[in-house]
């Protein structure tokens, strides 16, 4: 019930509009949201990095609603594809579509994330393609897959399975056969049952189904996720299978269970936290909240504090 009311949440506009606009939203918001600006973002990669953590970075927005505003999102990912180099980060970018102009103008959004690959290419950098609801998945893996056919993008860009979705497992054997990089994660958006598992148990058991596939496919994937459980079958499988510990990654999301990502750094393991900046953050955490309910009573306990 709390998941649903939190997804329900994530779409009303006059409370994301209220809270985008409030002191006391914003200042809820960084837990999970490093600032509004791309240097925000860069000095929480800095510190991430100091601690052995890898980052993938993400200016927050979605679905904009002219081509001048497509443009001004790729700008932004352009300069943070530079920031990222002058710094020496250990970093790589990740968009949506809608955010690059897919409901506006799909040639433009092709040409934009073209070049955006193109550049990333040239500074031996990668960015992944993340996934947004159903009525985006075939648009987002037909994009993907047709920017890793091109000269110089192999291995460049990627792209997120939701493992909530029954047809995630021809997606990912699809991908898998062309050397394409997952983002493996369970899926924050509200899909019917005709498409989408509707029981945790059932979701779970098709994401360990798929982490196997991807960490016996030879392949560097993220493991996205914060459920202990499954992180802790994961690791017993790689060392079952002998699968070494750099060939893939866990992924979280900055801010939650800042405590298990350290320790599985510390234990050896990969670890990328999903770090996203900008003004646009509502939308993102009331997904986050819908994830792991549990998130909102923290909040809840840490405003109390100083």
């Amino acid at each position: 019930m709390l998941r649903e009311f939190f997804i329900a949440l994530s779409t009303n506009r006059g409370l994301r509009h209220f809270a985008e606009n409030n002191p006391l939203g914003q200042r809820m918001s960084k837990r999970f949201v490093a600032g509004n600006n791309v240097m925000d973002g860069v000095q929480v990669t800095k510190e991430l990095n100091a601690r052995g953590i890898a980052v993938t970075i993400d200016n927050l927005g979605e679905n904009v609603t002219n081509v001048e505003e497509a443009k001004h999102s790729s700008h932004l990912y352009h300069q943070m594809i530079d920031e990222i180099v002058a710094g020496g980060l250990n970093c790589n970018v990740s968009l949506k579509l809608t955010h690059m102009g897919m409901d506006v103008d799909e040639k433009l959004c092709r040409e934009i994330v073209s070049d955006l690959v193109d550049h990333a290419a040239r500074v031996n950098s990668f960015v992944r393609v993340d996934m947004e609801g159903s009525p985006y998945t075939q648009k987002t893996l037909d994009l993907v897959h047709d920017l890793h056919a091109r000269p110089g993008h192999q291995g460049r860009v990627g792209t997120v399975i939701q493992a909530y979705l029954y047809r995630s497992e021809k997606d990912v054997q699809e991908l898998l056969a062309k050397g394409i990089r997952i983002r493996l994660c369970k899926g924050a958006y509200k899909e019917p049952a005709d498409i989408a598992f509707q029981d945790k148990a059932d979701v779970d058991k098709n994401y360990l189904h798929l982490t196997k596939m991807l960490l016996k496919s030879g392949v560097y994937h993220g493991i996205a996720t914060h459920d202990e459980a499954i992180i802790n079958q994961t690791k017993q499988f790689a060392v079952r299978e002998k699968i070494a510990r750099d060939a893939f990654e866990f992924q979280m999301l900055y801010g939650i269970r800042r405590d298990l990502q350290e320790q599985l750094v510390k234990d050896g393991w990969r670890m990328r936290v999903y770090v996203p900046f900008g003004t646009e953050w509502y939308p993102y955490f009331m997904r986050r909240l819908a994830e792991r309910p549990a998130n909102a009573l923290f909040i809840a306990k840490n405003m109390l504090r100083k």
